[in-house]
């Protein structure tokens, strides 16, 4: 091959890349760089093709940051490159950041309120399914109407005591909400 058919080349795969032919465009820089190992704008060509199979935007906005910076700076390759890198990096340790929470949302003892009523649906009662997790599973609750339908239920189940401890430790988080006092007046009534 000849300088011209390389530098034709070159013209072609990036044709192909600013249409967003990716695969193409892979193949084509893929070819330039078999018959011309070293050069450096197949291989960014390359990295910025698979960088466009998962991010168009991203990578045609670096395209067009390249093709500004290779007129002011000596080596922009390497400036595409460390971007490239640190974006890899970042997009890593998000990836581990949400394995991470996503483990510890799987692994802890307890199942959502919604989960719950699920169970409570397909055992047929709140008592049942109360008392087939109620040593072995946390309910976890996440906001006051759904902390007012447990405690509810549970006075209602015939759990009276345990209605009045969840509302006895929830004091420091509902404070004077005059809906919870009022449910914690009526079941000390009772008691």
């Amino acid at each position: 091959m000849s300088k011209t058919s390389k530098d034709k080349l070159l013209l072609d795969a990036e044709k192909m890349f600013l249409n967003g032919n990716y695969e193409y465009s892979l193949i084509n820089y893929g070819l330039i760089l078999k018959d011309y190992p070293q050069t450096q704008e197949a291989k960014l060509g390359i990295y910025l093709s698979d960088l466009g199979l998962e991010d168009d935007t991203q990578a045609q906005a670096l395209f067009d940051y390249y093709q500004i910076i290779k007129q002011e700076n000596e080596n922009p390759i390497s400036v595409i490159e460390d971007i490239i890198d640190d974006i890899t990096t970042s997009n890593y340790q998000l990836n581990n950041i949400l394995a991470n929470i996503e483990q510890d949302i799987n692994s802890s003892d307890g199942m959502g309120y919604e989960d719950f009523l699920e169970l409570v649906e397909s055992r047929g009662s709140f008592k049942v399914a109360f008392e087939d997790i109620m040593f072995s599973t946390k309910v976890i609750l996440t906001n006051k109407s759904e902390f007012m339908d447990f405690v509810k239920n549970l006075y209602t189940e015939g759990f009276k005591d345990m209605a009045i401890r969840y509302l006895d430790s929830s004091f420091g988080l509902f404070g004077n909400d005059q809906e919870v006092l009022s449910l914690y007046e009526m079941i000390k009534e009772v008691k």
